[in-house]
């Protein structure tokens, strides 16, 4: 029994070294530059990569060969990293944080095509490590000595950071921006080339993170997203900025991730998310975080919502009349698509309510949509429902769902809330998943019809389509309802509004629950226009489609996220007709989107429009 604990606990360190070398460098980075980099994933993959091809050039049998190719993928990760810094991020720096993160999706969705062209979909098996290729005996146990190696890597590593840190010059500017960068660059530092460092620094150790994972896993194109997930819990829990809260981070998760998968495997899927979101309800801010650590956030930073004028609503009036002809004259495939589009324009319609008005940035909105599509699945599989009863299941169960997470969420704020939804999603995933003889497991529920009245593609398009609509103009009513200027007011100045006598975090949680209850709609018409729900529904790249979405178009708009719904999935559906790499012409699409309206779609043209309109009273003036 003795030799299993230490044995477990040995392989919960040896991941914990892994996992730090990665979040330290996501958490310094977004320490100095207040970007939450998604593409650091893709870092790692790409320093585990690019191990392997140097090691097989250099000669893997011997130590210069193979730790001399490790050190060189480290170095090219980290000018990788100053590249994506230079080209693109440096561009967008004005810009609310929440575009640098799209930026980085985009990033993110390029480098998986890069990789696959490179290297093709095998994974790549590396050979075991010059000098650690045998093991110790410990308890009558074997145990690799290349995993005591990366037991060692972890302090080693913590250790030389605290010295940089602590006694240089480029380390103290590090931590002094961590704390005002603002008052950094006012006492005339380079902010520009201490973020290229800081960045390429920051992907160098994410590259060592992959590099070092040659001999123990095989590189594959998947490692990227598994990798970042895990990551981003560990910053939080031990705290934005925090590089010993970190390691501390990913001790607890590494270790307790070794035990579960013995004690209780059924939960090793989500294990990271339930220690982040229990440490997150005991500890706002992490182990070892400071408050104000954070993204300023994006309220208030583009412009007021405001109504729409003429012009808008007969744009508008244009748009829905063409939607309503459109099965007149298009084929019935793209019926199909029409009705997909119409479909997550309300979806998107749900998250702008909490991350415009409200200014709450949710990366786990996924958890509302496949809840209602699961709402109205189970409706019919288990009670017998019809199609019209199961879809006013579909936003009770997600309304439910809303008022559970967000009464914990509001208590929070920017990236540590967002976390949190993120983990609350990830919950309700795994227990879809795993919860086979209710919801089927990862066979999901089929036979989800449509009534006999709606089976035909038009029918249910123009059902959805007459939803879509009422669930739009009931958002943009509750927005420019007083309800929503109280709301936009505790996302202004939460404490002036909390002086005037409104109750921020109860305007939130109702935010809250009216979101879920409109994404549950969106999720329960899905289920019936694919006749079949599945857990995938709310994973992870479901909300980030939301988030993608609700930013494309413009926060500050209420057009916005239904002008971006239809943009990106458009846009998503048609690359992936044309080429195999679509995913390559889809991040380059967003990143040139993010580097020309930095606003959004919509919120691009209102600003453009309001520069011309300024302009013309001036001259009128003069």
């Amino acid at each position: 029994m003795l030799d299993l604990v230490l044995t477990q606990t040995l392989n919960g360190l040896a991941s914990a070294s892994s996992l730090f070398l990665v979040a330290c460098g996501l958490s310094i980075i977004f320490g100095v530059t207040r970007i939450v980099n998604f593409a650091h994933g893709s870092l790692y993959m790409l320093g585990g990569y690019l191990a392997f091809t140097l090691v097989s050039w250099f000669g893997p049998a011997n130590a210069f060969g193979f730790w001399g190719g490790v050190m060189l993928a480290v170095l090219l990760t980290g000018l990788v990293g100053a590249l994506i810094e230079i080209a693109i991020l440096r561009r967008i720096y004005q810009a609310p944080e929440l575009f640098q993160l799209l930026a980085t999706f985009g990033v993110v969705l390029m480098l998986q095509d890069i990789a696959l062209a490179t290297w093709g979909p095998e994974d790549k098996l590396g050979p075991r490590a010059p000098g650690f290729r045998s093991f110790v005996i410990l308890f009558d146990s074997r145990f690799p000595s290349y995993e005591l190696f990366l037991i060692a890597v972890g302090p080693v590593v913590l250790g030389l950071i605290w010295l940089l840190f602590h006694r240089t010059r480029w380390g103290v500017l590090i931590r002094a921006a961590t704390q005002d960068r603002e008052m950094v660059s006012a006492l005339g530092v380079n902010q520009r080339l201490l973020f290229t460092s800081v960045f390429a620094f920051g992907a160098a150790l994410a590259g060592l993170g992959g590099a070092l994972q040659l001999p123990r896993e095989a590189i594959n194109l998947h490692m990227d997203l598994s990798m970042i997930a895990e990551a981003f819990v560990v910053v939080v829990v031990g705290g934005l900025g925090s590089v010993t809260g970190a390691y501390l981070a990913a001790v607890l998760i590494g270790v307790l991730h070794a035990f579960g998968i013995l004690i209780l495997p059924k939960i090793t899927l989500v294990l990271v998310f339930l220690v982040m979101a229990a440490v997150l309800i005991a500890r706002p801010h992490g182990l070892l975080g400071k408050a104000g650590v954070e993204p300023r956030g994006h309220a208030g930073q583009l412009f007021l919502l405001s109504p729409a004028d003429k012009a808008a609503k007969a744009f508008g009036a244009v748009m829905l009349a063409l939607l309503i002809l459109a099965p007149l004259v298009v084929p019935d495939h793209l019926i199909l698509t029409l009705t997909d589009l119409v479909i997550f324009a309300v979806f998107a319609a749900s998250l702008h309510l909490l991350m415009g008005p409200g200014g709450i940035t949710s990366f786990g909105h996924a958890a509302y949509f496949g809840l209602g599509a699961y709402g109205a699945a189970l409706a019919v599989k288990w009670l017998g429902a019809s199609m019209e009863p199961a879809l006013v299941a579909a936003p009770l169960l997600a309304g439910v769902a809303g008022a559970i997470f967000g009464w914990f969420c509001v208590r929070l704020s920017g990236v540590y809330l967002a976390m949190l939804t993120l983990a609350f999603a990830q919950i309700a995933w795994a227990t879809a998943f795993q919860w086979v003889d209710l919801t089927g497991g990862d066979n999901g529920i089929l036979g989800v019809w449509p009534s006999a009245w709606a089976v035909s593609k038009t029918v249910f398009y123009y059902l959805a389509l007459a939803i879509a609509v009422l669930v739009v103009v009931a958002l943009r009513v509750i927005i420019f309802a007083p309800f929503g200027y109280a709301l936009r007011a505790g996302r202004d100045s939460p404490l002036r509004a909390e002086a005037v006598g409104l109750d921020v975090g109860r305007l939130q949680w109702a935010a809250f629950v009216i979101a879920a209850v409109a994404a549950g709609i969106a999720g329960g018409l899905f289920a019936f226009s694919k006749g079949s729900v599945f857990p995938t529904y709310m994973a992870i790249p479901r909300s980030v489609d939301a988030l993608l979405m609700v930013l494309l178009g413009g926060v500050q708009t209420v057009a916005g996220p239904v002008v971006g719904a239809f943009a990106y999935m458009g846009l998503n559906e048609q690359l992936m007709k044309l080429t195999a790499y679509w995913r390559f012409g889809l991040g380059l699409s967003i990143v040139l989107l993010v580097v020309l309206f930095p606003r959004g779609l919509v919120g691009t043209w209102l600003y453009w429009r309001a520069r011309r309109e300024s302009a013309a009273q001036a001259a009128a003036a003069a």
